[in-house]
């Protein structure tokens, strides 16, 4: 029953999509909380007690990880220190509504880096959803003829997630997906403790600071990542990224219900676009993802 329960595809979906409330609503929460102390530090707390947190469950797992999977995990932690970076820094210049939108568009470029990356093959329908999504990327952050900081540093963090995506897809099957977690945590936790360390690192004396710290650390980044190694280990890349499209959605909806956010006719026309452009990435690259699984 159990061996059962841990290969169902069923059981990983509605993980993962249970993992989008959960990163939806840290949104608005860290933007909060980067609005009263330093972005890196906030990073480098988080990670580092989600690393321990990891490493406190299952004391012998680091001895445990086997030569691949430290050398995957510290890829796959360099693409998603890079992607929290900048999409946290992001969150100082836009509002979690429209990062948490444009970070979506890692399901577009999703595809692409895996035709690269595992030679998956580019179908037309990934044409018409680049296309859709270049028109609500624009609608969203287009401010006359310029793109924010906010928006610039989003599409980035779009870019690194999309890699940590199909890197995470080509890896985790054949892995232990724990050991492969927790050397990303140490990894991600090791970089940004080196951005931090040179200016000192703030240690909060806000109770709610360390609310969001601890509910991070433990739920958005331990579990979390935890639960997105071991579901795709079942699932492939491209339908992992369809699902995580539930996120920028959540996003937006706690924006705009707990962070007061504007929700303009440009924000919800954009979001159409590119959530439909997301969804048609997904129409006729089924088959292909079925081939393409061990």
């Amino acid at each position: 029953m159990f061996d059962k329960l841990k290969t169902s595809t069923t059981l990983a979906i509605i993980a993962l999509i249970f993992i989008t409330v959960i990163w939806g609503w840290s949104f608005i929460i860290v933007k909060q909380a980067v609005a009263r102390m330093p972005v890196t530090d906030f990073l480098a707390l988080r990670f580092t007690i989600a690393a321990i947190v990891m490493l406190i469950i299952r004391p012998r797992s680091l001895g445990s990880v086997k030569t691949p999977e430290l050398k995957y995990g510290i890829v796959l932690g360099i693409f998603l220190g890079l992607s929290y970076i900048t999409q946290t820094f992001a969150l100082l210049y836009a509002t979690a509504t429209v990062v948490g939108f444009i970070t979506g568009l890692s399901i577009v470029l999703t595809p692409f880096f895996a035709w690269l990356w595992i030679k998956q093959k580019i179908t037309g329908n990934v044409w018409l959803a680049v296309l859709l999504s270049v028109i609500g990327l624009a609608l969203i952050t287009l401010n006359g003829f310029g793109i924010g900081a906010g928006e610039l540093l989003t599409i980035l963090c779009a870019l690194t997630l999309a890699l940590h995506i199909v890197g995470l897809g080509k890896w985790s099957p054949g892995n232990n997906p724990y050991s492969l977690t927790i050397v990303q945590m140490f990894t991600m936790a090791a970089i940004l403790l080196v951005f931090a360390l040179p200016g000192g690192i703030v240690i909060p004396t806000d109770p709610y600071i360390w609310f969001v710290i601890i509910i991070t650390a433990v739920f958005a980044t331990s579990l979390a990542f935890f639960v997105q190694t071991w579901a795709q280990s079942i699932i492939t890349p491209t339908h992992a990224a369809v699902i995580l499209t539930l996120e920028p959605l959540f996003a937006g909806v706690f924006g705009v219900l707990l962070g007061n956010e504007p929700m303009t006719w440009r924000i919800i026309l954009g979001a159409l676009f590119m959530l439909t452009a997301m969804y048609i990435v997904q129409l006729k690259t089924q088959n292909v993802d079925k081939k393409l699984m061990p």
